[in-house]
């Protein structure tokens, strides 16, 4: 019964971590019936990249938790258990920030779109749409900016 604890904040920090990368058909709720100014133009390239994970603290802060509970129980005497509680939590906190953002890490496409009006730009996000390189593209713009298919004729 010692670590009972710890599963139970491991499973919690792991499902506040699932992140996918930036997508072009998911608004937040603040972007929802918010203008957005469009412009079109044609993907010239694109790359796979990576996405950073996050480094909010939760993982550190999960981490040197379940590291201290579980280090408190090191030893014999109250000493060697502050000791090891306090080690713990260093340690626990170095491998939760860790693995916070490895949890939270993703991989994106970087669209390099060529504008009607001559300007280039990249944007990254998902590729969710499936696009491809010469294909007629919108991109939005407003808060954060998007890269969408144009299905105009």
């Amino acid at each position: 019964m010692r670590f009972r604890y710890v599963p139970l904040m491991l499973a919690a920090f792991a499902v506040a971590g699932c992140t996918s990368a930036p997508s072009a058909s998911t608004y937040s709720r603040n972007q929802a019936l918010q203008a957005q100014n469009v412009q079109k133009g044609r993907i010239v390239s694109m790359r796979t990249v990576e996405i950073e994970g996050t480094k909010s603290g939760v993982g550190t802060g999960a981490g040197a938790v379940a590291g201290g509970v579980a280090g408190s129980f090191i030893g014999g005497g109250w000493r060697s258990h502050a000791l090891g509680a306090v080690g713990g939590a260093v340690l626990g906190g170095l491998g939760g920030s860790a693995a916070e953002e490895a949890i939270t890490k993703s991989t994106g496409m970087e669209f390099v779109v060529q504008l009607d009006n001559g300007q280039t730009i990249a944007v990254v996000q998902a590729n969710d749409e499936n696009l491809a390189v010469g294909e007629r593209v919108m991109v939005l713009q407003g808060g954060q900016t998007r890269v969408v298919r144009d299905t105009a004729p």
